[in-house]
C-alpha cells in the first residue's frame, strides 16, 4: 500500500481499538490531525487550540494543547506497545517535539508478542514505586540462592508439568491533570478503576468526572509482597520448571488453560482470581476487603489493621491460605491476607517445612482451605493461631 492508504488504515484501525476514545476532546484531536493527513506540516498550538478547542484567542491555553498531544502520544504508544505495528510493519506515532500525525514503518516488530510477553511487558508496576522489573530480579535471585522442599501445600503445583505464573496482587493508578494546571496534577487510587481498560469504561461512563483521567502507565504492590516472596521463591525454584512473573491486574482467563497459579498479595489485589477463591469455600469476603465471614459456623473476622497500624495498640490482621483447580485445570495456590501484616506472616507458615498437623491434614486433600488469625503491633507480625483447616468442596 502507498503511504496514504497504510496511514489511512492504521486511522481506522486505532478508532476501532478505542484508543482515542468514541468521544471527548482526545478524539477532536486525533480526528483532526488524522485528517490533516500522512504528509502535512506539523500544526502550531494555536491552529490546535483554535481547530480542536475552540479557542478564540491564537495563543489561548497552549498547556491545554500540550497535555491533550502528550496524552495521545502515550495512548497510541501502548497501543502498539500491546498489539503491534500494521499488517507491513506500520505505526502511527506523534514525533517528540512536533504536533502531527505521521506514519513510521520498520520500527516495530510485526504482530502483536505473546500473551506472557504482552502482559509481562506494559506498564511499571511499582512496589512501593519499585519497577517490577526489580521485583522479578529479586525472584531470580532468590531461586539461585536457595533450594527448598515443598511440603503438602505445593505438591499438586510439583507434580503438575505445567509452567508456573507467580501473580502479584497488584493495585492500579491514574494520573488527574489539570488542562490549564498541568503541574497540579495528582495520582489517583480508585477501586473502580483497576486497569488501564476500566478507566476508558469509566470515561465512557462518566465523562465529567473522569475527564481529566489518564493513563499513566503505574501500579503498586503493599510492601508485604516481598517478604512473600522471599519465602516462595526457595519452593519455586524447587519445581524445576520455568516461572513467570506477572501482576494479577495483567492475568487473563485464558492463562489459566496454561500455567498454574500461585497468588501473593491482599484479598483487594485479587483481580479476577477473587471470584475462583471464594467460589466454593466455606468462607466469604464480607462488606469490605477487611472482613471475612465463615459460612458454616457463622462467624466473622474483621481486620483492624487499618485503624491501629499508626498506634502502639495490638491488633488483629487475619490470612488465607487456599489451593484449588480452576476451570482449565490449572492448580491455584492462594496466600492472600487482608492486610500486609497477615500476609507477612502467612508466607514462612505456608512454606515450612514441617506444617501444623491440622493443616497438613487439609493440605493433603485435592482442594483446601485455612484461615490465620495474626496478631501485630505496628507492621510487625507477633503471634499467628490457626483459626481453621479443612477441605473445600
Amino acid at each position: 500500500m502507498d503511504v496514504t492508504s497504510s496511514f489511512d488504515a492504521e486511522v481506522a484501525r486505532l478508532r476501532l481499538a478505542g484508543v482515542p476514545g468514541a468521544s471527548g476532546r482526545l478524539r477532536d484531536l486525533f480526528d483532526w490531525l488524522a485528517a490533516r493527513g500522512a504528509e502535512a506540516p506539523g500544526a502550531t498550538q494555536a491552529q490546535i487550540a483554535a481547530g480542536v478547542f475552540r479557542e478564540a484567542s491564537a495563543d489561548a491555553d497552549d498547556a491545554t494543547v500540550r497535555v491533550y498531544i502528550h496524552r495521545l502520544r502515550k495512548r497510541i504508544e501502548d497501543f502498539y506497545a500491546d498489539h503491534g505495528a500494521g499488517a507491513g510493519g506500520e505505526r502511527l506515532e506523534i514525533p517528540s517535539g512536533s504536533y502531527a500525525l505521521r506514519l513510521s514503518a520498520g520500527t516495530v516488530a510485526q504482530g502483536p508478542p505473546g500473551a506472557a510477553d504482552r502482559h509481562m511487558g506494559k506498564g511499571h508496576l511499582a512496589l512501593l514505586l519499585l519497577p517490577l522489573s526489580a521485583m522479578a530480579a529479586l525472584l531470580v535471585m532468590f531461586v539461585m540462592m536457595w533450594q527448598a522442599r515443598p511440603n503438602a501445600v505445593w505438591l499438586p503445583l510439583a507434580d503438575s508439568e505445567r509452567p508456573l505464573l507467580l501473580v502479584l496482587g497488584d493495585y492500579y493508578i491514574f494520573g488527574e491533570i489539570d488542562p490549564l494546571r498541568p503541574e497540579e496534577g495528582r495520582l489517583i487510587r480508585d477501586f473502580r478503576v483497576n486497569s488501564a481498560q476500566d478507566l476508558l469504561r469509566m470515561q465512557e461512563a462518566e465523562p465529567l468526572r473522569y475527564q481529566q483521567a489518564e493513563e499513566v502507565g503505574l501500579n503498586y504492590l503493599p510492601f508485604s509482597s516481598a517478604h512473600a516472596i522471599q519465602q516462595v521463591a526457595p519452593i519455586l525454584a524447587d519445581s524445576g520448571r520455568p516461572v513467570e512473573l506477572i501482576a494479577a491486574s495483567q492475568l487473563q482467563p485464558e492463562m489459566l488453560n496454561r500455567y498454574d497459579i500461585v497468588y501473593l498479595g491482599l484479598f483487594s489485589g485479587m483481580g479476577l482470581l477473587e471470584e475462583l477463591a471464594f467460589r466454593d469455600q466455606g468462607l466469604r469476603l464480607g462488606a469490605s476487603y477487611d472482613e471475612l465471614h465463615d459460612v458454616p459456623s457463622g462467624r466473622h473476622f474483621t481486620s483492624s489493621e487499618a485503624r491501629s497500624l499508626a498506634s502502639p495498640a495490638f491488633y488483629r490482621d487475619y490470612a488465607l491460605l487456599s489451593r484449588f483447580e480452576a476451570p482449565g485445570g490449572a492448580q491455584v495456590l492462594v496466600l492472600a491476607g487482608t492486610r500486609d501484616t497477615g500476609l507477612r506472616a502467612l508466607a514462612p507458615i505456608a512454606t515450612a517445612a514441617v506444617l501444623d498437623d491440622r493443616l497438613a491434614d487439609a493440605a493433603s486433600e485435592p482442594a483446601f482451605e485455612a484461615l490465620f488469625e495474626t496478631t501485630g503491633r505496628q507492621g510487625a507480625d507477633l503471634s499467628e493461631r490457626l483459626l481453621l483447616a479443612r477441605a473445600r468442596e
